[in-house]
Parts: structure tokens; C-alpha cells; sequence
């Protein structure tokens, strides 16, 4: 699954600019008009990196980069600053609140993606190989291993690991599995993702292994191994 970035900007029109070009580079894009549904994106699916808009309607962007930044589960989340305000002092306070970049209006896109490059390098976020216990995804050979063993997984199998790998002990509900692996412009019932679910555990498991997914009642999945 490529990297998931949230534009936080109310300015509609650029917003679809930025969203048209980050994904004609390959990442997934959301969207938030406001802070408030900015932060509830933030905290429900924990982009991998931001983009951040300094004059929001609702909530100065500083402000909503000093939220993120106090907040031990989206700290280490990179946080570009979009902003007309290009004096020394507002870069100042853009990064003394935590920001990890701060980009000028009006900026070119090949600029702005170089940075969301160089920042998600720094973050370890374009690591091809995610690991959690004996289980190995890489996502350059698209291959999966458990132990010593080979897991053949399908393309959604291969992706619903991969969102589960990202952040270990997570718990996923339905409808973020939903937006994060199927998109959220795709209508997929609720329950395709438990037939998924017992693919993948069904693969992952195979030959007697112990269970690393754990569902958790009226919530959703995790990959966990219980202690």
C-alpha cells in the first residue's frame, strides 16, 4: 500500500491540485477542509505524513501542528506547513511547534513532492520491508514470509497485511480497513473484510502456527500476538 497523506487545506481548489498530482505520483490522499476533521483523520487513520495549510477557518494550523505534536501516538508523523507567510519569524514558529518542513505559497508541485519524498525517507515511511514477529512483507519483491516459510497471499490479502504491519497492535475497525485498503470512494460491505480477514489468518496460520491476528469484539482487527 502506498503512503497515506492528509491534506489539511480549505482552499478546495488547491486541494484538488495537490490531491491530483500526489496521486498521479502513486500515494493515496485524503482530504480535510477543516482542523477539526483534520485531527479526527489524524487520529483515526495516522497518515504518514501532512500537509498542513497555517491559515485554517476554524483552528490556526499552528495550532493544529502543536496538537499533533503533543500527542505521543502522532508525533512522529512528518508535518509539511503550506503557508503565504514566508518570513524568518513564521518559519521560526512553524518549527518551533514541531513542524519537519515548512513550504512557501506560491510553490512548484515538483518542489513540494520532493520534500514529501525527503521527509518520508527521513520518517522510514518508504521502507520497502515491514516486520513484526516471524512475519516479513516486502513490498519491492511482493513477497511474504513467515519463519522460513513463503506465505502466497492475494493482491488484497497482500495489502490488508501490509495496513496491519504499518502499525502493529493497532486496532483497525471495519470501515477504516475499508478506506485504507479497498478506498474510500469504493462501496464494500462490512463483512468483505472478515472473509479477507480469514484469508489472510487462514494463510498466516497455515501448518499450525500460532494465531497473530486478533479480533477484537464490535472493534475490529489487530496483528497481535497474545501474550
Amino acid at each position: 500500500m502506498n503512503p497515506l497523506i492528509l491534506i489539511i487545506e480549505d482552499e478546495v481548489a488547491q486541494a484538488q491540485i495537490l490531491q491530483y498530482n500526489l496521486e498521479a505520483e502513486g500515494y493515496s490522499v485524503r482530504h480535510a477542509p477543516h482542523a477539526e476533521e483534520g485531527l479526527l483523520l489524524v487520529a483515526e487513520q495516522r497518515p504518514d505524513l501532512i500537509l498542513l495549510d497555517w491559515m485554517l477557518p476554524d483552528m490556526a494550523g499552528i495550532e493544529v501542528c502543536r496538537q499533533i505534536k503533543s500527542n505521543p501516538d502522532t508525533k512522529s508523523i512528518p508535518v509539511i506547513m503550506l503557508t503565504a507567510r514566508g518570513t524568518e519569524d513564521d518559519k521560526v514558529r512553524g518549527l518551533g511547534v514541531g513542524a519537519d518542513d515548512y513550504v512557501v505559497k506560491p510553490h512548484s508541485i515538483k518542489e513540494l513532492i520532493a520534500r514529501i519524498k525527503a521527509n518520508l525517507r527521513k520518517s522510514g515511511q518508504s521502507d520497502v520491508e515491514f516486520n513484526y514477529a516471524d512475519i516479513t512483507l516486502n513490498t519491492a519483491t511482493h513477497r511474504v514470509k513467515r519463519g522460513e516459510d513463503t506465505i502466497k497471499l492475494g493482491p488484497t490479502e497482500f495489502k490488508l497485511l501490509q495496513t496491519l504491519l504499518k502499525r502493529p497492535q493497532r486496532v483497525f475497525s471495519r470501515a477504516q480497513l475499508l478506506d485504507l485498503v479497498w478506498g474510500a470512494d469504493i462501496y464494500v460491505d462490512e463483512r468483505t473484510v472478515d472473509v479477507h480477514v480469514g484469508r489472510l489468518r487462514k494463510a498466516l496460520n497455515a501448518g499450525g502456527k500460532d494465531d497473530v491476528i486478533r479480533t477484537i469484539r464490535s472493534a475490529g482487527y489487530a496483528l497481535d500476538i497474545e501474550d
